[in-house]
């Protein structure tokens, strides 16, 4: 039936849309041309019978996210229970990028990422608090080495530094009555994950630069110690953002209600930079 009606478009216009042999067929280049001008098009039919299906009775289908593993293991982790619980029909798939991703193109539903800078044709959600970054090191380490008082006294100390994805190390970002300070630490270990980050600075290894909620529980029993924490201002926690739609699933307006800060109003017009941005600010998106 479907290769009736190809051959049947194929007719009327006139041009050969696929080139057939027994083994594939594969779109001729006016094709692929005609694909890409309908996408568009066939993208809202498709949301439109989505939206209708779904709405017979409640949210329902795959929905697909892109987010750095800081903010899965920070702001969705803990309530992924509840929400697969009060929408048993949505299938959720979240694929862990540490990096920025254009949803469209990658063929994700959303994304989630810091509130930093938004993408203008993007709609963005808040659904994270504050974060604030925490320089620490354990007792063992303070015993021998002196606790800096200022961002640039770290060139005398051991730091655990954080390799992005794309290769570049992270240069420790401070900011302090208007004025910022990048540091390229310098230390006998790199890492790529912020929980092993955080133990290598418990067991001693040196200071780490971490988000705050890695390092809590240490810092409550004593096993680590905090500096310069008038260094590291708070700042905007993380978003789920998605392209800009005249209709919008319904399993994703209910992951983006079930999920949201309350109160937050949607952010538009604010760019996302797809280059490499901060951290630990950066949740680890290199």
């Amino acid at each position: 039936a479907v290769s009736h009606a190809v051959s049947s478009l194929e007719a009327r216009l006139g041009v050969r849309l696929l080139a057939r042999s027994t083994r594939s067929v594969a779109p001729t280049e006016e094709g692929a041309q005609l694909l890409e001008r309908l996408r568009p098009a066939l993208s809202e039919i498709d949301l439109a019978l989505e939206t209708a299906v779904e709405a017979r009775d409640r949210p329902a289908g795959n929905l697909r996210l892109t987010v750095p593993r800081t903010a899965a293991h920070l702001t969705l982790t803990p309530r992924l229970g509840a929400f697969a619980a009060a929408y048993p029909d949505i299938v959720l798939e979240i694929v862990i990028e540490d990096r920025f991703t254009d949803v469209v193109e990658g063929g994700f539903d959303a994304g989630v990422r810091l509130g930093e800078s938004l993408q203008r044709d993007m709609i963005a959600v808040r659904i994270g608090s504050d974060f604030r970054g925490a320089v620490v090191g354990s007792q063992s380490y303070f015993a021998s080495m002196p606790k800096p008082r200022h961002p640039r006294e770290l060139a005398d100390h051991r730091c655990i530094r954080f390799r992005f994805s794309s290769g570049i190390l992270y240069r420790w970002e401070f900011e302090k009555d208007g004025e910022e300070i990048e540091i390229a630490a310098q230390g006998p270990l790199i890492l790529d994950e912020d929980h092993l980050i955080a133990q290598a600075a418990v067991d001693g290894a040196g200071l780490a630069f971490v988000f705050e909620p890695y390092v809590s529980a240490p810092l409550a029993d004593g096993r680590l110690i905090r500096v310069l924490e008038d260094w590291c201002p708070s700042f905007d926690g993380f978003f789920v953002y998605y392209p800009s739609r005249r209709q919008m699933r319904p399993a994703l307006r209910a992951f983006v209600d079930f999920f949201k800060v309350s109160g937050t109003l949607p952010l538009v017009g604010r760019t996302i930079a797809y280059g490499t941005p901060p951290h630990p600010a950066s949740a680890s998106l290199g």
